[in-house]
């Protein structure tokens, strides 16, 4: 009887390897970011050398509090800005650069609704991620309008909190962060009408059954970062808890005033 099961075991073994050749052959693996076919070594990976090449990771050598890159010598610390006018938050952390396939997978996240390629990058990052995000860090998505996450289906800054939770083992929370009303949309505003726009955005909700002193530090969690306004803004508000409060976002654009 045994014989005879691990001879259908091998079998099985067989099948499923003829299975995933026969796949490969008549759907060979794409690129998660240009859709062209991978070669052998990049298939383990699912990101194609040319798109790798040009995935911008965010510099380390950045101002603690908002996150810019220090020009190079510069010892680590905030920048003349922050030293003038500090943000709410006590630390920023953008993962990558909005541009080439980073963009082009976050907008197919948020328009297409693919969101592999997010994943991807969220994963490569854990190495940098597991030093900043630990089990006592509680995280917080920005709130999106209601009017557009009904329209999109998806609250994509809660989308990450919940991936960024499951991977570092730690609690999240999307309703203890809220927006009051309905703003303009910040990409329609230039620097100053975003600050303005957003003053009094966020509060925090009564009965929400979180207790600040179970955490060490709170993260709040945006995808794009560009003025850095709406972060500040969500920070301020999530000050009141009584412990540091830190932001990350997925990507960040290039620096406009």
């Amino acid at each position: 009887m045994s014989g005879m099961l691990d001879g259908m075991n091998g079998l099985s073994t067989k099948s499923t390897l003829l299975v995933n050749r026969l796949r490969k052959l008549l759907f060979p693996p794409a690129c998660l970011f240009c859709r062209q076919s991978l070669d052998s070594d990049d298939q383990a990976e699912g990101c194609c050398a040319t798109c790798f090449e040009q995935i911008h990771i965010w510099p380390t050598a950045t101002c603690m509090h908002c996150g810019k890159p220090m020009p190079d010598g510069m010892a680590p610390g905030p920048c003349g800005s922050c030293l003038s006018h500090p943000p709410a938050q006590s630390r920023t952390l953008n993962l990558y650069g909005y541009a080439g396939p980073v963009r082009n997978a976050v907008l197919e996240w948020k328009l297409q609704g693919h969101e592999a390629g997010v994943r991807w990058l969220l994963k490569a990052a854990m190495p940098r991620l597991s030093r900043e995000i630990g089990r006592d860090t509680l995280l917080l998505p920005v709130p999106m309008p209601l009017s557009r996450m009904r329209k999109s289906g998806q609250h994509h800054a809660a989308n990450l909190c919940r991936w960024l939770a499951d991977e570092r083992d730690c609690d999240w929370q999307w309703q203890l962060l809220r927006r009051r009303g309905e703003q303009p949309r910040q990409s329609s505003l230039s620097g100053a009408a975003r600050r303005k726009n957003l003053r009094h955005a966020f509060h925090l909700a009564d009965g929400q059954g979180v207790d600040s002193s179970d955490y060490r530090s709170i993260c709040i969690v945006d995808d794009i970062m560009t003025t850095g306004a709406t972060l500040h803004y969500a920070a301020r508000a999530c000050r009141k808890l009584g412990v540091p409060v830190s932001v990350l976002s997925l990507a960040r654009t290039s620096q406009r005033r």
